[in-house]
């Protein structure tokens, strides 16, 4: 018998990525790919700063999020701040794991393109509905959002304002109903 507790699971597993263009270079783009900075330029990113020897986003680096009522524990696994990529591993207890990575290269002209690259693997029943419901065009719809977040804040200083912070990567089986019967 699996750890699921149904000799009849099978695990679900799915890639989705994206390219996003953001007004600064890489360098500067990439220092705000940190569970402390994040809180500055992404409205409702509610995370707890676990370990960290800087303070910030580094090898090793272990912080926890909050969204849609669950808890998941985040390790970043590669921070390569020459090259500007960031790796994670990300546990939702009795849902899914997930590889999370995130190269930033020059697009010229003070631009950046950030590629983004989210592969889950669900560990039970729930995390296959949430398997189910990551589709292409959510997990865009979300990194559009991103970067229009991180270009606000690029721009202003300010945060730019998400009227659904609960929906942020939170692909549950009732994803598809309003947020009001939610």
């Amino acid at each position: 018998m699996n750890s699921a507790g149904d000799s009849n699971f099978k695990a679900k597993r799915v890639t989705r990525q994206y390219v996003q263009t953001i007004d600064a270079a890489p360098s500067e783009v990439h220092a705000l790919i940190c569970p402390v900075k994040e809180a500055e330029w992404l409205e409702g990113w509610d995370y707890d700063l676990i370990y960290s020897q800087s303070g910030v986003a580094e090898y090793g680096c272990v912080f926890t999020s909050q969204s849609a009522g669950e808890e998941t524990i985040w390790l970043i696994t590669k921070r390569d701040d020459v090259t500007c990529e960031t790796e994670f591993a990300r546990i939702t207890p009795g849902s899914r794991v997930a590889l999370v990575a995130v190269c930033i290269a020059d697009g010229g002209n003070q631009t950046s393109r950030v590629h983004i690259s989210y592969t889950i693997t669900a560990l039970t029943a729930s995390g296959n509905a949430f398997v189910d419901n990551f589709t292409q065009d959510n997990f865009v719809r979300d990194m559009q959002f991103w970067e229009a977040a991180m270009n606000h804040y690029l721009k202003t200083g300010k945060a730019l304002p998400q009227s659904d912070t609960e929906h942020w990567l939170n692909y549950g089986a009732d994803q598809n109903r309003p947020p009001e019967d939610r």
